[in-house]
């Protein structure tokens, strides 16, 4: 047996003759080693080079073409293997339009491979997509690194599964069937994973270490420590106990927040002294995978995905294999919801248990509901199912991430009907729904046609969702309707993953496009396009006729804020909030089902620790730190200062009006930016631009270095007599500009650059050449640098900004900077405006990540700090969140699920939240939690009642509501009013006033005239005298 080797070289480009390949829109390919890092950033954060070099030399076959085939390959091609083919000898059927996107109705009769070919191939063109219906022989699978079987015959499987071990091919069994779906994996008997988990390696900074053995190693409360038993770390950087600083892995144990043991002996050796960080190290894994026919015989431990559920995998092992031998004997899928075929699966699950060597617990209803719908076809599933194994094919031809080892099983049998249904029910009708149909019933189908869904989002989660809707049948009814919006517009970067883009499509509103790409699939789909962003501002769109007027909404966000808003909106009108999220290979969904669950509000992560301000300022330790820096020096030297010159420009008096009114010194320190920006920095031609790059240069790398070096110098200590530059501080050293160096080079051309663009300034030919400007830069004479006593550095890790520059008679130096203003004011053109600069991150010609990469490196080099790539300075400066089409998929296909159970009002232990994690992988469903409730008397409400009072009422008559039901009132707010409370005695003048008056008079707000009611929040008592929360209350007065 050789040993199982990832793609190196790209395999053989022979072609058979039943293989048939095609290019996209006649565009230019790039070569199989390359890699389009403005169509990959999100995927790059996710994989990494080394992983996407070796996916891009992956040959990749799929057999079958149904929905679980196209959307393993829509994955698989989106994420950029070198080639794709899809193989299938069989021809489309209407049935097949239930979960196969790239079919429509004039493909029926077609070859399967040859319908789909075309429409995967325009998902990339930098993958190859081939077609073929060639015999699965040895010579032809062995121009594949990985095969895939999709819904094959268990005989069929073991054969190619036998060619593909015998000869180092990565080998995939995926199936679904109606609710049910089933994942065997074998990557060969020696497969190495590189990376497990596919986290950045965790770093500490250490504070000290013992003499020992073991040594104990403690690190500074910065952060806590994300480091495990067992793992390797190194060390770095140490003064004292050098040796550790030989860079060999040592195992640690005994883990802690701030602490942990190595394995060392170090008793002997010279005493720590101060310094040092730790860092986790990747450890390969080797795994030995059995063949099919072993792994169905012996199938070892199951992944599990429901804990409810511990004796499900086991019990469906068995289940498939009788449904295979049903398939076999009777040349047919068992039908749809057919008894008698039900008993018969019942009975070849009784004879295959009893002839195994490790016996599962059968459950009848269970196999019984397998047969049912095994010949239903459902989209989500194939989603989900699409999504896992595309990971799969990732992991096996790059390394990354731990393989699914190597059975797994799923079914969301609490998506079924809870009664068997009638043949009337399923029986075909002819229509592209009849494969869902044989799952559900004709009488759910209809319940989907006539929903009315509104969509939040049209990127990487929306497209899915509306790729799903099309296919399920989702608002096609005459009474059905699908809503989305998005204010966004496509970029490149989108291309990756959000699957209905393309590149002509770039610029173009992204629901317009989903949209029409979702009319193509299923032209039935009753679908509205917005371009509104769904927030307080646009409450005039989205009113409460809308609202009222929905059945469900599904959130396909990409940020917290946005996702509350939709949820209290979702709480205030009743609504049920289908919620999921992603982040790379991890992704969860969340079921808010009103009075059933707790709404996404109820729980949320703790906030993002913010590094102090000081730390950023001036005592970085982290690359991290760096980028923050750089990002801010970026936005407040070529955004934010020229915006505020720009409001002075447009409004002299009005703006020095307001800085001389003004008491807070930002106001101040703000006027200093607009006098830079057009007196003092103001440029006129490049060669000033490249002086004024220069000059910044000399002012952060070198000028504020040195002072704080000259402030505190390297054995300075604190008040406590403790040594001031101990971890975390890095005691820094100051740059001097080389022409020579790159990193100072690009560093000048971007910022020149740039500051030329703020001020409308052609550009020369030679400003493109980097090492000519830098040349030009180092020309620049600047003074030398005389360190200033009495300098105020802030140290106080609780200050929330700097120091200010005023001096003392901040009034005369503020009335000399307006002077400095008024003089060049009256030098200007004409409405003279400058060009801000707003930082776009995905615009490679632009020179924004350029300056951004050399502000972060220049100054991790002040701070002996491992600079970093433009990529990963991208990743982290821009907040990229990582993101793959694989995980994507998964979630959605896991809320389609959840929406079969949402029509039929399934019990709250029906619904599953899920969390998942493809790199490890992990499967964790759960039910969702029901919501907090409040009792009183007889009274029992939650989080989604509303009080709701009828008529135009006085104060007075909302009191006596209240005391009806034993509650004291005391105090009625309406937004930041307050209309009543009886600790005011003019208040009780409000008592006999109407509601709708105070409302208008008091709160200063008008209710729309579509609006039939307001509401307040009343604070009031029980019997006892205790505060008790109510509901909202609305006042209905029209």
């Amino acid at each position: 047996m050789t040993k199982r080797s990832l793609p190196i070289d790209p395999p053989s480009s022979k072609k058979s003759k039943t293989m048939h390949s095609t290019a996209a829109n006649g565009g230019s390919v790039p070569q199989p080693h390359e890699i389009d890092e403005d169509l990959h950033s999100r995927q790059l954060a996710v994989y990494g080079r080394e992983s996407m070099r070796r996916m891009a030399a992956a040959n990749v076959l799929i057999c079958g073409a149904g929905g679980l085939g196209a959307e393993i390959a829509k994955n698989v091609v989106l994420a950029g293997v070198r080639a794709v083919t899809v193989w299938d000898n069989s021809k489309v059927k209407s049935a097949d339009l239930a979960s196969q996107f790239y079919f429509t109705e004039q493909d029926l009769g077609k070859n399967r491979a040859d319908a789909c070919r075309d429409s995967l191939q325009e998902l990339n063109a930098a993958v190859t997509v081939s077609s073929s219906q060639e015999d699965l022989s040895k010579s032809f699978l062995g121009k594949f690194e990985v095969v895939v079987m999709t819904d094959s015959p268990l005989a069929e499987a073991r054969r190619v599964n036998d060619i593909c071990h015998q000869n180092n091919m990565a080998f995939i069994l995926a199936s679904i069937r109606g609710v049910f779906g089933q994942v065997f994996t074998d990557f060969g008997s020696d497969f190495t994973v590189f990376d497990t988990d596919g986290e950045e390696p965790a770093t500490g900074i250490i504070a000290s270490i013992t003499n020992g053995n073991p040594s104990l190693v403690t690190c500074v409360d910065d952060e806590r420590l994300t480091l495990e038993d067992g793992q390797m770390v190194v060390f770095s950087e140490i003064q004292g106990m050098t040796q550790l600083n030989d860079g060999r892995p040592r195992r640690i144990k005994s883990c802690k927040p701030t602490s942990f043991e190595v394995e060392e002996d170090t008793s002997s050796w010279p005493a720590y002294e101060r310094g040092g960080l730790v860092t986790t190290t990747k450890q390969s894994k080797k795994l030995t995978f059995k063949t099919l026919e072993q792994a169905v015989a012996e199938p070892g431990e199951f992944l599990l995905s429901d804990f409810s559920k511990l004796e499900r995998p086991a019990l469906l092992h068995v289940g498939f294999q009788a449904l295979d031998a049903f398939e076999a004997n009777e040349g047919r899928a068992p039908g749809a919801w057919d008894a008698a075929d039900a008993r018969r699966i019942v009975e070849l699950a009784k004879e295959i248990n009893d002839q195994a060597e490790s016996k599962a617990e059968l459950d009848e209803k269970v196999l019984e509901q397998l047969s049912f719908t095994a010949s239903g076809l459902l989209n989500p599933m194939a989603a989900m199912f699409g999504g896992i194994v595309g990971q799969e094919i990732m992991k096996a031809v790059s390394g990354k991430f731990h393989p699914l080892f190597q059975w797994f099983y799923y079914d969301s049998a609490e998506s079924l009907p809870e009664e068997p249904l009638p043949q009337s029910e399923v029986a075909p009708q002819g229509n592209r729904y009849d494969g869902q149909a044989a799952v559900i019933g004709h009488t759910l189908q209809q319940k989907l046609a006539d929903l009315k869904v509104f969509l939040v989002g049209a990127g990487a989660l929306g497209c899915e969702f509306l790729k799903n809707f099309a296919l399920m049948g989702v608002g096609v009814g005459p009474n059905g309707s699908v809503t989305v919006t998005d204010d966004d517009t496509i970029e490149k970067s989108n291309l990756s993953r959000q699957f209905l883009f393309r590149n002509r499509d770039i610029g173009s509103a992204k629901s317009a496009v989903a949209a029409k790409a979702a009319r193509a699939m299923n032209p039935s789909i009753n679908l509205t396009a917005l371009q509104n962003r769904v927030s307080p501002d646009t409450e005039d769109v989205f009113d409460d006729k809308f609202w009222e007027g929905l059945d469900c909404v599904v959130n396909a966000l990409d940020n917290v804020n946005a996702r509350l808003y939709v949820d209290a909106r979702c709480v205030y009108f009743g609504k049920p909030l289908l919620e999921s999220g992603t982040l790379g290979p991890k992704c969860n969904t969340q079921m808010v089902i009103p009075r059933l669950t707790e709404n996404y509000g109820a729980s949320r992560d703790p906030p993002e620790k913010q590094a102090p301000m000081c730390t950023l300022h001036s005592f970085p330790h982290n690359i991290d730190h760096c980028l923050t820096f750089a990002r801010s020096e970026f936005e407040g030297l070529l955004e934010k200062a020229p915006q505020e010159a720009n409001a002075f420009l447009a409004d002299p008096e009005k703006y020095i009006g307001a800085v001389r009114s003004s008491s807070d010194s930002a106001a101040h320190e703000q006027l200093e930016k607009v006098v830079e920006v057009l007196v003092t920095e103001r440029c006129s031609n490049f060669d000033e631009c490249i002086k004024w790059a220069r000059h910044k240069f000399q002012t952060n790398f070198h000028e504020r270095i040195a002072q704080l070096i000259y402030t505190f110098p390297e054995d300075a200590n604190t008040s406590t007599g403790s040594p001031f530059w101990s971890a975390p501080k890095r005691f820094p050293q100051v740059l001097n500009f080389d022409a020579a160096d790159a990193g100072h080079a690009s560093f000048a051309q971007a910022a020149a650059i740039l500051k030329a663009e703020v001020h409308g300034i052609q550009l020369p030919s030679w400003a493109s050449d980097a090492a000519q400007v830098g040349k030009a830069a180092a020309a620049v004479k600047v003074p030398k640098f005389q360190p200033k006593k009495g300098v105020q550095i802030e140290t106080d890790p609780t200050a929330t900004q700097v120091k200010s520059s005023l001096g003392s008679d901040d009034k005369a130096i503020t009335n000399s900077l307006i002077n400095q203003l008024e003089d060049v004011r009256k030098s200007l053109p004409a409405g003279y405006r400058l060009s801000p600069v707003i930082f776009e991150k995905d615009d490679d010609s632009n020179h924004h990540m350029e300056l951004i990469t050399g502000l972060a490196n220049m100054r991790a080099r002040n701070y002996h700090i491992v600079e970093v790539d433009r990529l990963k300075a991208k990743l982290i400066a821009g907040k990229i969140i990582p993101a793959i089409a694989t995980t994507t998929a998964f979630a959605t296909g896991a809320v389609g699920l959840e929406l079969l159970k949402l029509i039929q009002k399934k019990v709250l232990e029906a619904y599953r939240n899920t969390f998942a994690n493809l790199a490890l992988p992990i499967f964790a469903l759960s039910e969702p939690l029901p919501p907090a409730k409040m009792k009183y008397k007889e009274m029992e409400w939650s989080l989604w009642d509303r009080w709701i009072l009828e008529g135009d009422l006085t104060v007075r008559q909302v009191l006596d509501w209240f005391k009806a039901k034993h509650l004291e009132a005391y105090s009625i707010s309406c937004g930041q009013s307050l209309l009543y409370n009886n600790i005011f005695p003019k208040h009780q003048d409000r008592l006999d006033k109407k509601m709708s008056d105070l409302v208008r008079t008091t709160a200063k707000m008008e209710v729309p005239a579509s609006r039939r009611h307001f509401d307040v929040v009343v604070a009031c008592e029980d019997e006892d005298g205790e505060d008790l929360d109510v509901p909202l209350v609305s006042i209905r007065f029209r």
